[in-house]
Order: structure tokens, then sequence, then C-alpha cells
């Protein structure tokens, strides 16, 4: 079964052809992080990178299976080259040696649904899931007032991201024109990555778990300008808009739409390592509250997409210890509903290596909404000593690191039962 890996920005995606007899019928495919793919520094998250490929190998449709036969010599070849190849390319391959089994059996259990109800019904029960979608949306788009809708936030930096709703009917334009042009930092989000956040705003607001898919968007029309930072020029770099823009662009959204107040709106993205490892997390904070709900307090919010490392995991693999993980009690925006509070999390380090921290909320805190105060902004430090959102350091045995991340914004004026939602 042939298959083509992309890479970029620490992700891989694998798609695989299904074939029934000699038609093409199907593609499967699988999407997988890795712990390090190069770049500038270990863990490939640079809070410092000004080209994509200081943020690792770029792999662009690089066949990985022809003919039955695993690519190998190729794809290592192609992990230990450019300027900053793969750390641990080995690590990498059985990666992607693993999505290539998942996408093998995807395609074996496709096989087997065809053989049992045939390709036409097949077909059409996947046409019919995106005809669920895309009613489950419209209907949930027409529950709000027609009428134009605007919210604006700004990045640490004051880069601007803008949204513009219309609603008539089930029908909703959005439009992100205002937001800033691309930046000559990593804060630039992928075109994909901007769509994929509105798409999650979408499914979150129907409420029912509805698979992803393009019917989401039937009712939808989306504009983002060229060379914004939501549509970068190729090549740019992107690490931070994928993990931290896109944050944003999901807290203007439900913002515009008056749903919920910002969440943290960052990962918290912390990387740390060597020549011979690279490691990387994000780290949970505060999520918004909305007319009827507090948020939840320490909780990966919207786009994060992971879960942390367990405390015994973390210590046993590598040369770390974990001095405190606790809720950032009182980080939460006071309101009628309460946003949720953020996380201390610290580290003392056991031996010398490079760290680096990619972060947002330093500067500008989480925006509240209907008289809610902010969440209280995040803070970075190195032995007590401040440290900037976004920063590389060398750290040596003995040394902490704490992050302590932003907590969500308050929804309506304390006292205000109206916001309550009664």
């Amino acid at each position: 079964m042939p298959a083509r890996s992309t890479s970029t920005n620490r992700a891989s995606r694998i798609v695989s052809p299904v074939f029934l007899g000699d038609s093409l019928e199907f593609f499967v495919a699988s999407r997988g992080h890795h712990a390090d793919i190069g770049g500038i520094t270990p863990g490939s998250m640079p809070p410092f990178s000004s080209c994509l490929a200081e943020e690792g190998v770029v792999l662009r449709c690089l066949p990985l299976v022809q003919g039955g036969k695993l690519l190998e010599a190729e794809l290592l070849a192609a992990l230990s080259s450019g300027p900053y190849p793969a750390r641990a390319p080995k690590d990498n391959l059985a990666d992607l040696l693993a999505q290539v089994a998942a996408n093998t059996k995807g395609a074996a259990l496709l096989e087997e649904l065809c053989d049992a109800h045939g390709v036409r019904v097949v077909r059409a029960y996947m046409q019919h899931i995106q005809d669920n979608a895309a009613e489950l949306v419209r209907a949930r788009i027409a529950r709000f007032d027609d009428g134009d809708y605007h919210f604006v936030d700004q990045l640490d930096d004051g880069a601007r991201v803008e949204v513009h709703l219309r609603i008539s009917g089930g029908e909703l334009e959005v439009d992100f024109s205002g937001t800033s042009q691309a930046l000559k930092t990593n804060l630039n989000a992928p075109r994909a990555v901007c769509i994929a956040a509105v798409i999650y705003v979408l499914r979150a607001l129907v409420g029912h778990p509805i698979p992803l898919n393009a019917g989401c968007l039937r009712s939808v029309r989306i504009t983002i300008p060229g060379g914004s930072l939501l549509d970068p020029p190729a090549d740019s770099a992107v690490a931070g808009g994928n993990v931290e823009t896109s944050q944003r662009v999901v807290d203007v959204l439900l913002g515009a739409l008056g749903v919920a107040a910002a969440s943290q709106g960052t990962m918290n993205n912390l990387t740390f390592g060597d020549r011979s490892f690279g490691y990387y997390e994000t780290i949970a904070g505060g999520a918004g509250a909305g007319a009827s709900f507090p948020g939840a307090s320490g909780v990966h919010t919207h786009m994060t997409n992971t879960r942390i490392t367990d405390p015994e995991v973390l210590e046993r693999r590598f040369p770390v210890r974990l001095i405190q993980f606790a809720l950032r009690r009182g980080s939460g925006g006071a309101g009628a509903q309460r946003g949720g509070d953020g996380v201390i999390r610290e580290f003392e380090f056991l031996r010398e290596m490079d760290g680096a921290i990619l972060s947002e909320r330093r500067e500008r805190a989480p925006f509240g909404l209907g008289g809610g105060q902010p969440g209280a902004r995040g803070k970075n430090t190195l032995n007590g000593a401040p440290l900037p959102g976004k920063t590389q350091v060398r750290l040596r045995a003995g040394d902490r690191l704490r992050i302590e991340t932003p907590g969500g914004g308050g929804y309506g004026a304390v006292g205000d039962p109206a916001s309550r939602g009664s």
C-alpha cells in the first residue's frame, strides 16, 4: 500500500489510498506529533524562529511506502537533512511506522465494511454523516439573531486578530479582515489552522459529538486575507501560530458571539533537552466562563489537543524533578460566573541542558465578558527571577523553572443574576 508523509512543525500526516480491486475508492490518513523533528532548539518549538526550516525538518509529500516496501533509508536520509536535522530520527521512524500501521488497520476496516454492506452503502453513509453535521451547524447558527458581530483581541506583541461575523438565517460569514499582516516571528498561523479553529468553535456550539467532517462548513463562508498572520507566505515560521494564535482565534470567535469569555489563550509550551533528547509539553490553565457556567480550572483549553505527562513518567525518563503541580488559586477572573483557575508547574533540573518557553497572555490578560473581570496573566520565572513569555535559557543542575499559567475570564458582573442564566 503506497503512503505519503507530510511533516511540518512537529506534526506528520500519513495519507494512504484504499483500493477495492483495481478501483481507488477512499483515502485513510493519520496525524501524529513528534517530540522532536530538529530545528534550532530541542523539542522543535523554538520561541524565536523566523522561518519554517528553523522549526525542524520539512517534508512535503514524501513517499513512505511503495509496493508494500517501507522506504526506510530514504526517510532516515530526509530526517537527517537540512540545516537543523532531527535529533533522534529513529524515534521519528518508529512513530511514523505506528501511523502507517494505523492507516493499514483503517484501510482493512473500510474493506470489511464494504464487503459487508457494499461500497455504495458505505459511500451513502459517509454522505449522511456530512449532511447531519451540516444540518446541526445550520440549526445552531439560526439560533443567533441575524446581524453583524465583531470582536478583536491582540497577541502580547500587539498583533491583531479581528473577526467580523454576519449571520442570516442559518448562514454564517466569518471574515478575518482587519487581522494584522504576517509577522517576522513564528506567531503566524497557517490558513488550515485558522479553518480548524472555526470548525472547532462550530462543533463546540452544536454540543453534540458529531464527527469532524466537511459538512460542518456547508453553511459557512470564511474569508482570510492572504498575507495576514492567519494566511502567511510559504515557509513562514509558524511554531507559535499553531499553538498560540489558534487559541486567540477561538477566543475572538466565542467573544464575538458572546458565548464565553477568553480562556487562558496559550498552551504554555515548554521544551528542554540536549543533543541526546528533546522533551516538549503544553501546560493547562483556566477556561473562560459563560453566561450559565463557570470556567473549568486546570484544563487544557480549546485547540490544545494534548495531555500532560504523568509526574512518575516524567521523572523516570528525564533528568528533572517535578517540585510542584497545583491549581493557581484565584487566577480566574471574577464575575457572576467566575473564570477557571490556571496552574503552577515547577521543575528542578538535575543536569545542564537547554530550555525554551513559548507562551502568550503574559502581557495581555484573558478578557472577561458582560462585565466579568479578566483572568490573571501568566508568569514565568527561573530561580525566582522573571522570564519573558518567549525565552531560551541555559539550565544548570539545581535550577528551578516555575510556570504559572493564566486564568480564564469571568462572565457577567458580580451579583448580576441575569448573568447566571436565571
